[in-house]
Parts: structure tokens; C-alpha cells; sequence
């Protein structure tokens, strides 16, 4: 079965068959909000939600709204599948990030800071501490900040400052003490970004008292204008377009040219400005003005301007009762006590499952790989990692140690470019070949590839993987990957790396599906598969789950699926544009979305194949961005027995939750699921990590079989009960 676009029909499709991409987004932002508005999590959780809510809207605001903004400003008529133009989208955004933003401080103001002062820990104004806090913030203000700080007139003679994207800063309105009737003047002072924005006072052990850093500099801002009175300080913020803007095949040097954008993203065109809600209109009219921007732009913020610097109380108080009780992820049940990795994954496929197995054993892989004398050549892709990762320690080494140590890395991965660029030459360094992929086209895929001399011939050892190798973010994201020696799986990775790192074109694909050339195409292919069983009276299902659903052609597909008759759920967690429960068009589909303490990630499709069903994970969402514009790989898992671990952990455990899930409806709200009868909601993720420590896999036949039966839906109680 093949879709209108594959086979050149007229494919006229109905604006109201899919939701916006951008007010999707939002709306799992929401979500994440959501969360830190739930009285069930600790507080300073809650907090570190409301804060990820705000770094969330800082990227949505440098990428898509300054695309947008961009496409406007080029009366470029672009519309995506939903039919909405760029000013619709932005008159829509205003409006959701609005009532977004308002909500974020109610939550913050009302519920999480007056729960933190009972736990001792507060968030205080300069006015309202006592003498010696007050001259304690005196002697820090003259010591640590002044020296620092440099006022900034605006005037004729001193045009208005071009601020640093995303940098905080003080508007101060101004006039001569000594003169009547005159116009206020304006100035401006950036608040230092070196020193910690919440300050710490000094008091009791166990008790925590901070002073935002500008609320200390607004209470001595008089010194900076001497002779002049203040009428008013007020924080603002402004986010600026950030997106990188260059032609790959005319530069000669990629990492060069990278470098030269970064250094252009700090003054791109202004998208946002954030600004304390008291600052009176006469302030907002003129920095609007001086900024270029529209009265939709502005958001007048009630409280503390950008709440990602609070992760800095997340960090240094240190009450257990306000954080979720510590987890040590134990290692995978088939290494414990086994200290050879490359002898455990020659007896049998080893599945991961991170964060409730440990990533160090994939740094172990590496570090194993770089000391091992028969080891001849290691080949890594890095989207992500930190700079104090122990992989690019170990590929160093192993450089050094004579091997062939090929890393490609990843310069485009959007605002992780100057840490890639950093720890690309470290690796340079040390004798890694580094290569920069391919031009047009990022390089998304999860892959280590071992080559190994053993006494009968040369082995392939292959992970393969849907996260970064980034050991950090392995603790808080949900991610499965493959450690296999099996010959297929090591001959398409060696193919592939050879199309990454040469000039070789796309081979037979024995076990991989790989973007761009094929994975769009096949995925569609599965799904008709599935619309074909269920036409013809044969078992079909289909259970997805995956970060962005987007791609038109893909929706297309499942909406035909559904049409036929396949039950389909789909765990999206972010965007998705496909409506679910449509009548005539997509009754047989729903859609969840799961937002809680672990971010899940892991990307992962069943099509149940007329009964003999198949398994696929990888790196891509279903975007025309990862289908075209990047080079993915899905790949089969085969063993049965992980077979069945991903059913029930990552899929089952999915479908039965109440916990943290939220519902997709034909409207494009989202409500919470509620457990089924008087049961208590059941946590996928307090399950998974109640289990983590467990021996064996008992308990998991339910949950896969939530996956596995072909009514869908309706037995979602099952394995929750």
C-alpha cells in the first residue's frame, strides 16, 4: 500500500486532520509545568521543573519563534500541514506563552517558595533582612559586585547597548537631583553572569537565606550615579535569534565556520523581552522600541526573572525531603561479578536500560576497548557528551596506545557546538582522526563500533543506542541500547561508518534502517504492512513510542492504518501533530504522553506483522527532520528474551501508566490519565526502579502483553493492577 505522495497522486490533505507543531510543543511544555505544580513531587523537584519550563522556552523562543519571525519578516508565504501562517502561529504563541508564563509564577510565588521558607530555605528581598543581613549585602555589594559592574547611559551620545543574548540587566530610570521639570534619563547595568545569581547569606548550619544578585545591586544602584536620583531599577531580559546560519559546501573549514556563527549568536535579532511587571509602560514602550520588537513580545514577569538559575538552590540545599530519594543504578543482571565485557557479549546480546541500569558499562566498553592489546580499531559517533567525559578519555588513550581511534563528531548539535568544538580538538590532540560527518546533513545515530583481533578471525563488537554518550545526562534520561557481536549487526555498522567517514554509497542494509535514505520510506512501508494484515483478517497492532511525532507522510500512514482497522498507541512524549480519535479518520489510535521524573527518550516501534511480530529502537523521531535532513539508524532487537524486557519496560510499563501520563485528545488538549477504578496510579518509571536491583525478569509477562494483544487499549488495567 503505498501513500499519495509516495506514488505522485494529488495529495491535497485537510489542515484539520493535524495539530501545529509549535502549539504542541507548548502544550507539552505545560506538561512539564504540571509537573512542578504537583504537590506529590518534593519541592525542590517541583522547582527544577518550573525551571526546565523556562530554559524549555528560551530555545523555543531563539530556534522556532526567531524562524518564524525570520519567515515573516521575508513575506515568505510558508504553511505547514495545519494551515496556520507565520503571524497566526505567533499571534497564537503570545497568547498560550502568556498564560504560560503567568501560571509558572503563580506556582512558584504561591505554592513552591512559601514550601521552601517551611523547610528553612528562602529566597528574601534586600528590604526585608534585618540590620546585619542588610550591611552584610552592603560590604558584599562593595567588595565582590561594584568593582565589576559598568553603568551604561542611554542617550544621544551613548546609543543603546547591543546586550548579550539571554543576559540579565537592570533598567535604571534616572534624574538630576538638583533640577525640576526634566525628563528622566535611562541607563542600563548588566547584572555579572560570573558571579552566582542567588546569594548565599551567612547564617545557622542547616538553614538556607539567599538575595537574588540584582535585588543586591538594585539596592545600591544610586552608587553607580552619583548626583543623579533613582526613580526606579527594574530586571529585564532579552532572547535573541540564535539559530546558526551557514553554507556547508562553501566553507572550507566546517569547525571554522562554526565558530565564526557562534560568535555572531550572541547578537543576533531580538525575539523576547522579559521584564519585571512593575517596570511602568513608559519603560516597556522604549525598550520595545529600542529592541525593534512588537507589544506581543514583551512578557511582564511577576517575580524573579529566568527560573533555570534556580537549578542553583536544586544543587546546594541539601534536605533529602525536598529532593526524590537517591538512586544508584545498579549494574545489568548479566555482567554483575563478570569483569570481561567482550566474553559476556559473545555468549548472549546484552540489552541496557538507562537510567535503571548503569551507563557505565558502555564507558566500560571503551575503556575496555582502549587498553585491550587485541583490539585494532574503535569508531564512535558523539552527538552530545560532557567535557569531562570518561569516553573521550578513553578514545584519547586508546589513540595513544596505537590503535585506529575514529570519532565523528557532531559540530551542528544545536548549542552544544562550542563544547563539540572543544572536545574535538582535545581528541585531535591525542591522535583520534575526527571527522565532521557529512555536508547538508547531521549526524544523529548511536553507534561504537570494537574491532577485535581473537584467535580465529577478526570480530565486530557493536553498541548501538536512542541516547547521547553522555554520562550526565544517562542518569536522567530514559534510553535503551545494544551490545552485540552478531555479524550482520557489525557489517552494517562498518558500512555505515564507512559512508559517515569516506565516500561509500549506501549499501544493502542486512539488520539497519538508516535516514536519509530509507527510514521514511520503510517505517511507511511497516505501517501499511500493518493496514494490509488488518484488511485481510490477520493480527496487527501497532505501539510506538518516540519523542516528536511531525512527519506528514507518517501520520498519512497511520491514519490509513487506523482507517483499516489497526489499534495503534503511541507514547509521545513532546510534539505531536497527528489527531487522535477522529471519527472515520483515526478512531483506532491514541495517544499518551509521559512527563515525570526521568525524561524519557528512548525511541522504540512494534508492528505486530500478522503474528510474527517486529521490534525496532534507534535514534530518530518520526520529523522530516530526522527522516531527510539527518543520518539515523533504527535497528532490529531479535533476542527474545530483551524482546520481551523492551515490551514490558519500555512499551507495557508506557501503556499502564496513571502516574504521570497525560492523554491526547481530538480537541489538542491533553488530560491526565486516571487510574481505573479504586486502583492507586501506577508509576512506570517508581516501578522501573523498584525493580532495578531485582535478580531475575520475573513480573514482566503482563506488561508485555499489553503490547502484544491485538485489542489494544482496552486492557490498559491489566498489568497496572
Amino acid at each position: 500500500m503505498a501513500s499519495a505522495s509516495q506514488s505522485g497522486q494529488d495529495d491535497r490533505r485537510d489542515p484539520d486532520h493535524y495539530f501545529n507543531r509549535e502549539l504542541s510543543w507548548l502544550e507539552f511544555n505545560d506538561r512539564v509545568l504540571q509537573q512542578g505544580a504537583d504537590a506529590r513531587n518534593p519541592l525542590l523537584e517541583r522547582l527544577k521543573f518550573l525551571a526546565i519550563v523556562s530554559s524549555n522556552l528560551d530555545e523555543f523562543f531563539m530556534v522556532r519563534v526567531a524562524g518564524l519571525k525570520a519567515q515573516l519578516a521575508s513575506q515568505a508565504v510558508i504553511r505547514g500541514p495545519d494551515g496556520l501562517s507565520a503571524q497566526e502561529q505567533l499571534d497564537a504563541i503570545a497568547e498560550r506563552a502568556t498564560r504560560m508564563v503567568q501560571e509558572q509564577y503563580r506556582c512558584l510565588q504561591d505554592q513552591i517558595l512559601p514550601g521552601l521558607a517551611e523547610h528553612g530555605v528562602t529566597c528574601r528581598r534586600v528590604a526585608d533582612l534585618d540590620r546585619a543581613a542588610q550591611d552584610w549585602c552592603h560590604s558584599f555589594f562593595h567588595k565582590q559586585v561594584f568593582p565589576v559592574l559598568t553603568p551604561l547611559a542611554i542617550d544621544p551620545g551613548h546609543p543603546f547597548p547591543h546586550l548579550r543574548n539571554r543576559s540579565l540587566n537592570l533598567a535604571v530610570t534616572l534624574k538630576p537631583r538638583r533640577l525640576l521639570n526634566t525628563v528622566a534619563r535611562l541607563a542600563v547595568v548588566q547584572v555579572p553572569a560570573m558571579i552566582p545569581r542567588l546569594v548565599r547569606l551567612p547564617g545557622a548550619e542547616g538553614t538556607y537565606q539567599f538575595v537574588l544578585l540584582e535585588e543586591i545591586i538594585a539596592s545600591q544602584v544610586g552608587e553607580l550615579f552619583q548626583g543623579l536620583e533613582v526613580e526606579g531599577c527594574f530586571p529585564f531580559r532579552v532572547t535573541r535569534d540564535s539559530d546558526l546560519n551557514f553554507d556547508e559546501e562553501e566553507a572550507e573549514d566546517l569547525l571554522e565556520a562554526i565558530e565564526q556563527e557562534l560568535r555572531k549568536r550572541q547578537w543576533g535579532n531580538a525575539v523576547r523581552l522579559e521584564v519585571d511587571h512593575r517596570a511602568p509602560q513608559s519603560l516597556l514602550t522604549e525598550l520595545t522600541k529600542l529592541l525593534n520588537l512588537q507589544e506581543q513580545d514583551v512578557y511582564r514577569v511577576p517575580g524573579p526573572l529566568n527560573l533555570a538559575d534556580f537549578w542553583q538552590l536544586h544543587d546546594e540545599v541539601t534536605t533529602p525531603e525536598l529532593h526524590d530519594p537517591p538512586f544508584v543504578p545498579p549494574t545489568n543482571r548479566r555482567l554483575r561479578g563478570k569483569t570481561n565485557l567482550f566474553a559476556a557479549i559473545r555468549e548472549r546480546d546484552i540489552l541496557l536500560h538507562h537510567p535503571y541500569e548503569s551507563f557505565s558499562t558502555v564507558v566500560d566498553f571503551v575503556e575496555q576497548a582502549a587498553e585491550d592489546e587485541r583490539v585494532l580499531a574503535i569508531k564512535q559517533t558523539l552527538y552530545r557528551t560532557s567535557g569531562d567525559s570518561p569516553i573521550i578519555t578513553a578514545l584519547g588513550r586508546a589513540a595513544e596506545n596505537g590503535k585506529q581511534v575514529t570519532a565523528l563528531v557532531e559540530l551542528k548539535a544545536r548549542f552544544d557546538e562550542e563544547n563539540n568544538i572543544e572536545w574535538a580538538r582535545r581528541l585531535e590532540r591525542a591522535g583520534v582522526h575526527v571527522v565532521y560527518g557529512l555536508i547538508g546533513l547531521k549526524t544523529h545515530c548511536k553507534l561504537i563500533l570494537v574491532v577485535r583481533q581473537e584467535e580465529d578471525r577478526v570480530r565486530r563488537y557493536v553498541h548501538l543506542g536512542t541516547g547521547n554518550y553522555h554520562p550526565a545526562t544517562a542518569k536522567l534520561y530514559t534510553d535503551i541500547g545494544l551490545l552485540t557481536c552478531s555479524l550482520p549487526y557489525g557489517q552494517d555498522v562498518s558500512r555505515l561508518f564507512n559512508i559517515l567517514t569516506g565516500y561509500s554509497e549506501a549499501p544493502h542494509w542486512r539488520r539497519l534502517i538508516v535516514a536519509p535514505e530509507q527510514m521514511q520510506t520503510r517505517m511507511i512501508d511497516l505501517v501499511d504492512r500493518e493496514a494490509d494484515h488488518a484488511s485481510s483478517g490477520r493480527p496487527a497492532r501497532i505501539v510506538a513510542k518516540m519523542n516528536s511525532l511531525v512527519d506528514s507522510d507518517a501520520i498519512e500512514a497511520l491514519y490509513r492504518a487506523s482507517q483499516a482497522g489497526v489499534p495503534i498507541d503511541l507514547i509521545v512524549r513532546g510534539i505531536c501533530c497527528l489527531r487522535p480519535g477522529v471519527p472515520g479518520l483515526s478512531d483506532n489510535i491514541h495517544v499518551r504522553s509521559i512527563v515525570g521524573r526521568f525524561l524519557e527518550h528512548s525511541r522504540v516501534v512494534y508492528f505486530c506483522n500478522g503474528g510474527s511480530p517486529e521490534l525496532y529502537a534507534g535514534s530518530a523521531d518520526w520529523m522530516p527532520r530526522n527522516f531527510r535532513r539527518r543520518m539515523e539508524a533504527l535497528f532490529p532487537i531479535e533476542d527474545e528474551q530483551l524482546v520481551a524486557r523492551v515490551l514490558a519496560e519500555v512499551l507495557g510499563a508506557g501503556l499502564a501508566e496513571t502516574r504521570q501520563a497525560w492523554a491526547l485528545g481530538p480537541d489538542g488538549t491533553y488530560e491526565r490519565v486516571a487510574p481505573t477504578g479504586d486502583g492507586a496510579p501506577f508509576s512506570s518509571q517508581e516501578w522501573l526502579l523498584g525493580r532495578a536491583h531485582a535478580t531475575d525478569h520475573a513480573g514482566l509477562e503482563p506488561f508485555a502483553r499489553l503490547v502484544l494483544d491485538t485489542d489494544g487499549p482496552a486492557s490498559l488495567s491489566a498489568a497496572s493492577s
